[in-house]
């Protein structure tokens, strides 16, 4: 399998002191994803977690819902002309009456880390329906709770303390206690990897979680959120005017901002218990 991390030498300067040294890079190849052998999109990702992360995507395009929707998944061997298995192509078979994909989802393309929407071609394409609603979710937490998420997540990011190049994606539960957390080059490949996870344990719908993500929230986050069930997406950066939209549509609450105790909440304010303060009760009220 390919290396999440690779070895480089590369010249230092402090200073203006030249000074050679060893440094460790996150590990970027592509991934390719089929179903039923036939493919359906090529992702630049992070090797490791690669059957969640076709999983997970595969659910972000409401293909699958459940776990015993899918047959299996496997490596192709025979991925190279000299029948070598490049660990870069992963099959994902579906189980007897689950349908394929629609042939207006497939993204023959290349599609790079920082953008996992590249050729839609509308909107509407991506507007996918849920097969779950977040809006009636009872998730209700505190500003305490939320604000100790980004210092957790950072605390479990193994890879990125060697290369401080990776996006992380964690899920937490009502009581801020961490469930999966996933690292990639791409951030919508770090949530795919935790949704792909959640489906294959049987998790589906990720009801009363929160989805903590250490970059920015883009529509294709919300939408990611919205479909795995899970009702508050949390970032440290800014959300999009589209994820807002988005959002709201869908009854999801986003935070973005996420910053010590300074957060803003763009929708779904009503699951933040802004009567609690810092010293209180540390899970849902």
């Amino acid at each position: 399998m390919g290396r999440v991390t690779v070895p480089r030498r590369v010249l230092r300067l402090r200073g203006g002191v030249p000074s050679h040294r060893p440094d460790t890079l996150a590990a970027e190849e592509p991934m390719e994803i089929r179903v039923g052998g036939r493919p359906l999109t090529v992702t630049m990702r992070t090797p490791g977690g690669d059957f969640d992360l076709a999983a997970g995507f595969l659910v972000s395009e409401g293909v699958l819902h459940r776990a015993d929707e899918v047959a299996g998944i496997r490596y192709c061997a025979g991925a190279t002309a000299d029948g070598g298995n490049t660990y870069n192509v992963v099959d994902v078979a579906l189980a007897p009456g689950v349908a394929t994909p629609d042939a207006s989802l497939e993204r023959n393309f290349y599609t790079t880390s920082s953008c996992g929407l590249c050729g839609k071609a509308s909107l509407d394409a991506v507007r996918t329906t849920a097969a779950w609603t977040v809006a009636e979710d009872r998730l209700r937490v505190s500003p305490h709770l939320l604000s100790a998420l980004p210092e957790r997540l950072r605390a479990a990011q193994k890879v990125f303390d060697s290369t401080g190049g990776l996006h992380a994606a964690g899920l937490f539960d009502a009581d801020g206690r961490l469930l999966c957390l996933r690292e990639d080059v791409g951030r919508h490949n770090a949530v795919d990897k935790v949704v792909g996870h959640a489906l294959r344990e049987g998790l589906l719908p990720l009801r009363e979680t929160v989805l903590m993500v250490s970059g920015r929230a883009s529509f294709e986050l919300v939408q990611k959120a919205v479909m795995a069930g899970i009702p508050l997406l949390a970032a440290v950066s800014a959300p999009s005017s589209l994820a807002v939209d988005l959002a709201e549509e869908s009854g999801l609450t986003l935070v973005g901002f996420l910053r010590g105790d300074s957060m803003n909440v763009y929708t779904g304010a009503d699951r933040i218990d802004t009567a609690d303060r810092p010293g209180g009760t540390d899970g849902v009220r």
